[in-house]
């Protein structure tokens, strides 16, 4: 029988939801690296964007989304920020948005996560479900990267390996 006193304890932390996605952004990362040059730009199943596009709005949304909500700011997310012409250069982009990542979730205090805010000036959610929604975007442009990588003959990295 559970009790409200039990109900409401906390099952998560911030620093454990952080590490989570971080270990997410890790694996994603590593299938970035798999893919090679010219089929990250140019490979694509069934009308679906190549991974460097799924990996560019990937780096698009998860820092500039903190920042957003630690300054409050509601900036449209803006897709052509960050055009790449090399793999290097998603990688050495994806590292620097890890660290921003990094320092704006730990601006976020534990009262935050349950406030309301309009992402983006679009998406106005609890800032805990924008969070979610950046892992599930993510996990779900993965598994199309992982298609990509299997169509091209490559083994790509184990789901269950994210740190």
């Amino acid at each position: 029988m559970t009790t409200t006193a039990t109900a409401t304890k906390q099952f998560m932390t911030s620093e454990q939801l952080l590490n989570d996605w971080q270990g997410h952004r890790n694996l994603t990362r590593r299938v970035i690296e798999s893919f090679p040059e010219k089929e990250l730009f140019e490979f694509s199943v069934g009308g679906m964007r190549p991974f460097a596009k799924l990996a560019v709005e990937l780096i698009g949304i998860g820092g500039p989304a903190l920042k957003g909500i630690v300054e409050g700011s509601m900036e449209a997310y803006n897709e052509e920020a960050f055009n790449p012409k090399t793999k290097e250069e998603i990688l050495k982009k994806w590292d620097e948005e890890t660290e921003v990542i990094n320092h704006y979730f730990n601006m976020i205090s534990e009262e935050r996560f349950q406030e309301t805010f309009n992402l983006f000036g679009e998406y106005e959610f609890p800032v805990y479900q924008n969070i979610l929604y950046f892992v599930d975007n993510e996990v779900h442009h993965r598994g199309q990267g992982y298609v990509y990588l299997r169509a091209l003959g490559i083994e790509p990295p184990f789901f269950w390996e994210r740190f």
